[in-house]
């Protein structure tokens, strides 16, 4: 199998990796919009070949991953109109990447069968790649009624030949599920070292924090432009989880007068973060 991979960063790079490892694939083109980083790609294996845009990387692609960040996709699929190739995605939402299909590959929507990997790390570009990334980590497709069985399946079995487990989800319960568990921390470790890196003393608070603090902050070291995207599509389920939120620091406030009840409630967290850390 061919495969294109336009954005070869941690995402589509380990993607590519790990169908080689599999021996899945036979070539892998790459695009990106940074030389540099297609260069790192190259050297370490992860493409055969550097194509000058999406279009020509899918013109002999059995299988095309759109890995850019989201607010690109618009216009990755409109140069992958006239391919025939299959294509899917690594997006981290999936009503407004459906939607720029839909617009851009009109009849052509059939062939694009959304995906996103939940898997990832505060690195970012080929140079963070690894073939182990979707190791026993969730892909959850969001398939259309447009979307053969044939298709579906091949994306699966490509997604599995990474050793991910597959679930299937509509994109509207994808986006609303992914808000609560993905965006909400990264938007809330963004913005807490961002308020302590704007205080007169930020030096000196950076200099006593400990392990603590890195462990909650780690995914603030995320792509930037990537996550500005996320927050932006995926608006409106984001704002109704920060009011959640904002109510849940409300109750923790008062609680601050009742050491009984904020022990309880710590309690209660450690226990539910113990048994999803079990199950997982």
């Amino acid at each position: 199998m061919k495969l294109a991979v336009i954005g070869v960063g941690l995402i589509g790079g380990s993607f590519a990796l790990a169908l080689k490892k599999a021996k899945a694939v036979s070539h892998v083109a790459g695009v990106g919009r940074s030389k540099q980083n297609l260069q790192v790609a190259r050297e370490r294996g992860i493409i055969d070949s550097i194509a000058p845009d999406a279009a020509m990387a899918a013109k002999d692609a059995d299988l095309v991953l759109v890995a850019t960040p989201v607010a690109q996709f618009p216009s990755v699929f409109a140069a992958l109109k006239d391919s025939k190739a299959l294509i899917t995605d690594g997006g981290s939402t999936k009503r407004d990447v459906i939607a720029a299909a839909r617009k851009a590959l009109g009849s052509g929507i059939a062939r694009f069968v959304p995906a996103h990997p939940i898997a990832g790390a505060e690195k970012s570009g080929a140079a963070a790649a690894s073939a182990e990334l979707f190791q026993n980590r969730r892909v959850v497709l969001t398939p259309l009624e447009e979307n053969s069985p044939q298709a579906i399946a091949k994306v699966e079995r490509a997604w599995a030949a990474c050793g991910a487990r597959l679930s299937r989800m509509p994109a509207d319960e994808h986006d609303a599920v992914l808000a609560a568990v993905s965006h909400l921390p990264h938007l809330l470790a963004f913005a807490l070292v961002h308020e302590v890196a704007g205080r007169k003393n930020s030096e000196q608070l950076f200099s006593f924090a400990a392990g603590g603090f890195r462990d909650f902050t780690r995914i603030a070291s995320s792509h930037p432009e990537m996550w500005r995207d996320i927050c932006a599509a995926n608006k409106d389920q984001l704002l109704l989880e920060l009011n959640k939120f904002t109510g849940k620091l409300e109750e923790v406030k008062r609680l601050l007068d009742d050491p009984a009840g904020l022990e309880k409630l710590f309690a209660e967290a450690r226990e539910a973060r113990d048994r999803w850390i079990r199950s997982s």
